[in-house]
């Protein structure tokens, strides 16, 4: 099914019956990657899945979009669908999109999978110390931009123009601001050895909130989906 929303033709699935759970994906991927939650609960709740816009079926936006403009299209696609304090969750970048939606929005409970939240001050790789010496040097800006597309993370070098530059706005924006004016129950299900979104950051997160639990699992940042039928079992007791 799809929706234009803020000028954008999003690709969404609704299915089931009962209270409103939203699932919310992370980069790079689509509605499949949370379809395994929502099938485990369509039995008793109406579940919501969307492709955010860039990816899956639904439009690239025509410009650069913050975590923010994804918050703001959750909320145009809450209020279009009528769906009434729906339990969030998200994982990775889906999760940050939950946080800053649910910081100002009403919300039953929150769930967020590896979703990277505070910035850290990490060591930057020698390729992109020297990728950042050569955009200031004369005349070698246009070779470091060049050079982005052989050195960047793979999520930068997947992505178009713009959703590269929607990949700068959203890994810069610390939420931490957001998380804090969170009140709702929170579950934070983490990887032990997830490099994308490494655990300090979520024992940090669990203590910027209000009402949040961190429950640690064997895994990466695909625990998730890696100890599926736990997984399952821990949400079934939290919602």
């Amino acid at each position: 099914m799809k929706l234009n929303i803020r000028g954008v033709s999003v690709n969404y699935i609704q299915y089931g019956e009962g209270k409103d759970i939203l699932l919310l994906h992370g980069w790079g991927q689509n509605i499949e990657m949370m379809k395994f939650i929502g099938d485990a609960f369509c039995d008793r709740f109406r579940i919501t899945i969307l492709d955010f816009p860039g990816f899956g079926e639904s439009e690239e936006p025509s410009s650069p979009w913050s975590i923010l403009d994804y918050s703001l299209l959750l909320e145009s696609l809450v209020k279009e669908l009528k769906l009434k304090k729906p339990i969030v969750m998200g994982h990775s970048f889906g999760g940050r999109v939950a946080i800053k939606y649910s910081s100002n929005h009403p919300i039953e409970k929150l769930v967020l999978f590896g979703s990277p939240c505070v910035r850290l001050q990490k060591k930057l790789p020698l390729s992109v110390i020297i990728l950042k010496k050569l955009k200031t040097l004369p005349g070698l800006g246009t070779i470091g931009e060049k050079m982005k597309k052989y050195i960047g993370s793979r999520d930068y070098k997947a992505a178009s123009p713009i959703m590269r530059q929607t990949l700068v706005q959203v890994v810069n924006e610390d939420l931490s601001e957001f998380a804090k004016q969170i009140e709702e129950p929170t579950l934070l299900i983490w990887g032990d050895h997830d490099d994308e979104a490494p655990l300090e950051e979520a024992k940090i997160l669990e203590g910027l909130m209000y009402d949040a639990a961190l429950i640690v699992l064997p895994g990466t940042h695909y625990a998730y989906i890696e100890n599926l039928s736990q997984v399952i079992a821990i949400l079934n007791n939290f919602i």
